[in-house]
């Protein structure tokens, strides 16, 4: 028996990194999974971004699971196209119990260094994309009348300020916005809304030079072994970084009825992150 028996997860970002661990894990737990991924690349994001092949393989993890996946190449950034990928999972799959708003981009310059459109795109994504799955999605988990779990992705940057990503830290403030006025409109209908927040994640977001920059920016082109050891000394726990199925199994707790009175709660998921 799953935890996750009987219910439908859709899952934003789901064709690498921490979505398609989110979505595998899910389906691990019995949870058939619909999910949308850009599988394109934006010009301001400086690392590559996922493509149709990724989301394939997504699918394919998921199947070989025995669970059922409806998947699509999606923007977050347009509701439109979210509304009809829940209408057609829901149609397939029929009910929706969890939202995962997982997707996300990042930036990593300085205000001066920071273009307009930087702004504009981590912030359409990151805050905007949030809303729009969630727009698309908790009616139709309301209209199941069973109740259901929201979860959004903040960050450590969602309650700390970040030198160098101020669009990525402005947005994820945001998003722990939303998750806890949402938490308060939908809990009525049994509707919970947390957000999980992650430190550092051991996916292509961060183990990138323009990130190593951040860190390092007496280097022209640092590496990861130049900024590890500072990397382990910003948790507790000194790893560089959790990995995504870390992030996922806290996604799967929060979705399940183990946490059917949890409710507007960040939960920081990163070795401890920022306590030292």
């Amino acid at each position: 028996m799953g935890r996750l028996d009987g219910k439908v997860a859709f899952v934003t970002g789901g064709a690498r990194g921490q979505g398609r661990s989110h979505a595998v894990r899910l389906a691990e737990e019995g949870a058939d999974i619909i999910t949308v991924d850009i599988c394109d690349q934006i010009d301001t994001v400086h690392f590559d971004m996922a493509t149709p092949e990724d989301l394939a393989e997504t699918v394919e993890s998921v199947g070989a699971l025995d669970r059922r996946i409806v998947s699509e190449i999606c923007d977050v950034r347009d509701r439109a196209a979210l509304e009809q990928v829940v209408a057609r999972g829901v149609a397939e799959l029929g009910r929706l119990d969890i939202a995962v708003a997982n997707a996300g981009i990042s930036g990593a310059h300085t205000l001066a260094d920071a273009a307009d459109e930087e702004w504009a795109n981590v912030v359409d994504v990151n805050l905007t994309g949030v809303w729009n799955t969630l727009k698309a999605a908790v009616p139709a988990i309301l209209a199941g009348g069973r109740g259901g779990s929201v979860i959004v992705t903040g960050s450590y940057a969602a309650s700390h300020g970040l030198p160098n990503l101020a669009p990525y830290t402005a947005a994820k403030h945001g998003v722990l916005g939303l998750m806890r006025s949402l938490a308060s409109e939908l809990g009525p209908h049994y509707v919970r809304v947390n957000a999980i927040s992650p430190g550092n994640v051991g996916t292509k977001m961060l183990l990138n030079e323009e990130i190593y920059r951040v860190f390092r920016p007496d280097l022209e082109t640092p590496c990861f072994a130049d900024v590890e050891e500072m990397f382990r000394s910003f948790p507790v726990i000194p790893v560089p970084y959790v990995e995504p199925i870390d992030i996922s199994n806290a996604v799967v707790f929060l979705a399940s009825d183990e946490a059917r009175y949890i409710t507007g709660v960040e939960l920081p998921v990163g070795a401890g992150w920022g306590l030292a």
